[in-house]
């Protein structure tokens, strides 16, 4: 991290005084940091801190950023879900899962449309990436559908879910409709579910969404929320009401 962004994001106060939620429940809650500017996202996740353990930087902020954003953020007290969706020849993502399993990240993402060899070599990666930086092994998680995907055949998400399973994945990330059959086929999995909103909010791109409390009752093992919180005008009280079911 450059001495500038140090500077600057040290001067980020965590909110204090929040009603957020306990830490069990911050630990199954991820904030989609889906900026162009780091310390735009550390004030985002400092802000929204008492309800997210979780912080996800997906491609808009890795490429503002890179690894900064990672290490920034497990700085700040975060565990970092890195979500790249890694999809190329199996070389390629081995090598680059690597260095992702190097920086610290809790999970990373790799998208199962590529396949089981790949799939495995990027699992190898990861894992040997952080047991050579002497870090905790990472979740390996693999995309089976994109939330914004209304079109894909019901064979899809099983299909993947199984490859990725055979692959060695630690998890997936699926929508809240598929949930049910993934407890049934893969028990063990962890279950990531995008595109949680409020009930009768705008879903965006995101037409599979559903709320925290249905994601939980369903079976999520961790929800991911963007938009929903960081788009909002006051984003700490559209977080405070986007879980106050969760919280009672």
């Amino acid at each position: 991290m450059s001495d500038k962004t140090q500077t600057e994001a040290s001067s980020i106060v965590t909110a204090e005084g929040a009603d957020g939620l306990p830490p069990e429940l911050r630990s199954k809650m991820a904030l989609a940091l889906d900026v162009d500017d780091l310390v735009q996202a550390l004030r985002l996740a400092r802000q929204l801190s008492p309800w997210f353990g979780v912080a996800k930087v997906g491609l808009e902020l890795y490429s503002a950023a890179g690894p900064d954003a990672v290490g920034a953020l497990i700085d700040n007290g975060f565990e970092v879900f890195l979500d790249l969706k890694l999809h190329d020849i199996p070389t390629t993502v081995n090598k680059a899962a690597t260095v992702c399993g190097a920086l610290g990240a809790s999970y990373v993402t790799f998208h199962a449309h590529g396949g089981a060899a790949m799939l495995r070599a990027g699992v190898e990666g990861l894992y040997a990436g952080a047991q050579n930086a002497e870090l905790e092994r990472p979740s390996a998680i693999g995309i089976t559908v994109l939330t914004s995907d209304v079109d894909a055949p019901d064979h899809i998400v099983p299909n993947r879910l199984r490859v990725a399973v055979e692959a060695g994945c630690d998890g997936i990330v699926c929508a809240a409709d598929d949930l049910k059959s993934i407890r049934e086929l893969a028990p063990r999995t962890l279950r990531v579910v995008p595109g949680i909103r409020s009930e009768g909010a705008e879903r965006h791109d995101q037409p599979r969404a559903v709320t925290p409390v249905t994601a939980l009752e369903n079976g999520a093992d961790l929800l991911v929320v963007g938009r929903a919180v960081t788009l909002a005008e006051d984003p700490a009280t559209a977080a405070a009401e986007l879980f106050a079911d969760v919280s009672a």
